[in-house]
């Protein structure tokens, strides 16, 4: 099950990041086979994946970690995250990423193991690109890509 977010459908040219035809993801789930099996297949799509354990160290590597407004470098084409996590939710890290001017356009990605209508709602208002049920498939992954390059043309 995969639901969308509504919105302009378009992104901004200058989110895109020269990686030739490869697009990175940041991929952020406490969960370290649901990291592994996200990882695994975002891989085989071709995509470029860097993995953080919990949202406290996405927005560190987003450059937005220990209470600084502004992302210094704005590296990834798509960050995907588990709903459910310790210390930050996958929905308050999609709200930081919202609020910083850099990192606005990057398309999110929100995923849980329960389909709580409410919360799906919920994200896609906040800005996420799409709500997908876990565990991940590779047909969801390649939903994702369309969503990607769609993105980056």
């Amino acid at each position: 099950m995969l639901s969308c977010g509504g919105g302009s459908g378009g992104c901004s040219k200058d989110m895109a990041v020269e990686l030739g035809d490869e697009p990175h993801v940041l991929a952020v789930d406490d969960n370290l086979i649901d990291r592994k099996l996200v990882e695994r297949l975002l891989k085989n799509s071709s995509c470029k994946v860097t993995t953080a354990e919990n949202a406290l160290r996405a927005l560190d590597y987003l450059g937005l970690g220990n209470d600084r407004l502004e992302a210094t470098v704005s590296e990834v084409n798509m960050i995907i995250t588990d709903y459910c996590m310790p210390g930050m939710t996958g929905y308050e890290l999609l709200k930081k990423i919202k609020e910083s001017s850099v990192l606005k356009e990057v398309p999110v990605v929100i995923m849980s193991s329960e389909n709580i209508p409410t919360r799906t709602s919920q994200c896609l208002e906040e800005g996420a690109k799409m709500f997908m049920l876990k565990p991940l498939k590779q047909s969801d992954v390649k939903q994702l890509k369309w969503h990607l390059m769609k993105c980056r043309n």
